[in-house]
């Protein structure tokens, strides 16, 4: 989910000032201090993607091999949850940040977390590991949605340097994803796994390193929370955390009940649930709520399939982490004439094909006048990721008792890539223009939920399908995927006539596709 993907982490909605804000052009034509987010989010997407890279291996491999010795579905679950628990914590950093503490203090913050996470695994003992692995998410939490807030910060609204600040910031994100998995992996095969997230937490010292030394390059950015709580706010927060609460508590006794007791596969249930819960509450708030304008509700009922859609994508594009790994480490021909590729590598593809493939987009939507339209172009996303796995299905049937070719996962990744070109750059646009007013700073947590409830469903469908062969599983979650991307396409007309009908203006009325 590098690149576009994760880039979605922020875009700034707040108007910094000349007064507080440098406005300089000392980097590549851009203030300073967007090296300094640059060289943050460039180490710490570093540090995510080489832990990610290798924490399916070290759950499921034996003891004796230095792992965790988790049973693989059970440890392909762990992980779905563990990326439904890092976007759900982001909706809760981007609060933080909006409400508390701040931008710079919620990166700053959530960096330490995560410093102190990755060394925790770097310990060989259990429990530090399960440890440090709570301490990534709640530090990515943090930090995933506010960093790239930073950088919106540093540009006016008018600022023609804004976008392609963001491209240069992206550049970070996908070099330090491209990067990680070779060094971590190096170390892995050299000093065993704990060598590997060792590599990990040096990655994110250094962006501590960059955030920290540059902290003055920012000026007053993201040192103040843009709306900031007041008095009349605390019966509401109060009202709104203990609801929080006691959802979490229900959902983690029902997974008590269904587990007849306290297990890895209980804590993976409760976050499992409430990543599904949470976009229902948030959807059945807006939709209830008397802030929200006939035309508004128009709007908001056009996201719902786009959402939807969004959540499925997310489910078969997150497996990146967890069956896809297992894939290309017990079922992957690893061999490459007199070379013998390691499983990591394959985390590498998607921000190269990022790279590659992002400016022939860019270029190709501009030809097309932005088109097709919105919802035609989540449907192709989703389609090609829903054939990304109906080829791999094949191709693993294809195999037989043998193992696929080491190619078929790399076009696997390329087409999961070409589908995330299409669904990810619009989605967050489609967020932002589509929620009501009086929920518009709470948009980014629509987005990141519908990536939450996709990482729910996979912790789900890999406990529920234990036994099923590995072609049957890919095959019938690619076949689902299809027809409801067939549904997709068959509701697009309607998805875009809501979207005109809910325009608040005849200029509006005429972009709105």
């Amino acid at each position: 989910m590098s690149g576009s993907a994760d880039a979605a982490a922020g875009v700034s909605t707040s108007e910094p000032t000349a007064r507080t804000v440098p406005r300089d052009r000392a980097f590549f034509g851009h203030p300073l201090g967007l090296f300094t987010l640059f060289g943050t989010e460039l180490w710490e997407r570093f540090s995510y993607y080489g832990m990610r890279a290798i924490l399916l291996y070290y759950v499921t491999d034996t003891v004796a091999n230095g792992g965790l010795g988790i049973e693989r579905s059970a440890g392909e679950a762990l992980v779905a949850a563990y990326g439904a628990s890092v976007y759900l914590l982001s909706v809760l950093g981007g609060w933080l940040a909006d409400r508390v503490i701040g931008g710079r203090r919620s990166v700053l913050y959530g960096g330490v977390v995560i410093a102190a996470g990755h060394v925790a695994l770097a310990v060989p003992a259990p429990g530090w590991s399960y440890l440090g692995i709570v301490l990534v998410a709640l530090g990515t939490g943090l930090l995933k949605p506010n960093v790239s807030s930073l950088v919106g910060e540093l540009y006016g609204r008018d600022d023609p340097r804004r976008d392609s600040a963001f491209s240069i910031f992206y550049m970070g994100i996908n070099i330090g994803s491209l990067s990680a998995p070779f060094l971590v992996g190096a170390a892995r095969a050299w000093g065993g796994y704990h060598a590997g997230f060792a590599v990990a937490a040096v990655g994110m010292a250094i962006a501590l390193v960059f955030f920290v030394l540059g902290r003055r390059l920012l000026g007053g950015a993201g040192e103040v929370p843009p709306n900031p709580l007041t008095r009349e706010d605390r019966v509401p927060v109060v009202r709104l955390f203990v609801v929080v609460v006691l959802g979490a508590l229900v959902a983690f006794a029902v997974a008590w009940l269904v587990q007849g007791g306290l297990s890895t596969t209980t804590v993976v249930d409760a976050l499992s649930y409430i990543a599904l819960a949470a976009p229902v509450a948030t959807f059945w708030v807006m939709f209830r709520s008397p802030k929200v304008t006939s035309r508004e509700r128009s709007r908001l009922r056009a996201y719902v399939p786009l959402f939807l859609a969004a959540m499925l994508f997310w489910m078969i594009f997150e497996q990146a982490a967890s069956t896809l790994a297992s894939y290309a480490k017990d079922s992957t021909d690893l061999t490459v004439g007199s070379v013998t590729l390691s499983p990591e590598l394959y985390a590498s593809l998607n921000p190269a094909f990022i790279i590659v493939l992002a400016p022939v987009f860019a270029w190709l939507w501009v030809r097309l006048d932005d088109r097709p339209p919105t919802a035609v172009k989540f449907a192709i996303g989703l389609t090609l990721a829903a054939l990304s796995f109906v080829f791999l299905a094949v191709m693993d049937a294809a195999a037989g008792d043998g193992k696929s070719p080491w190619w078929v996962l790399v076009v696997v990744y390329l087409i999961q890539t070409l589908g995330e070109l299409c669904l990810s750059p619009v989605g967050l646009a489609a967020t932002t223009l589509l929620a009501p007013r009086a929920f518009r700073g709470q948009a980014m947590a629509l987005w990141f939920l519908a990536t939450s409830a996709g990482n729910a469903i996979t912790a789900q469908l890999v406990q529920a399908t234990e036994g099923v062969s590995t072609a049957a599983y890919f095959g019938g979650i690619g076949v689902v995927a299809l027809v409801v991307a067939g549904g997709m396409f068959a509701v697009a007309p309607w998805v875009t006539r809501h979207i005109r009908e809910g325009a608040e203006s005849e200029q509006e009325r005429a972009a709105a596709h």
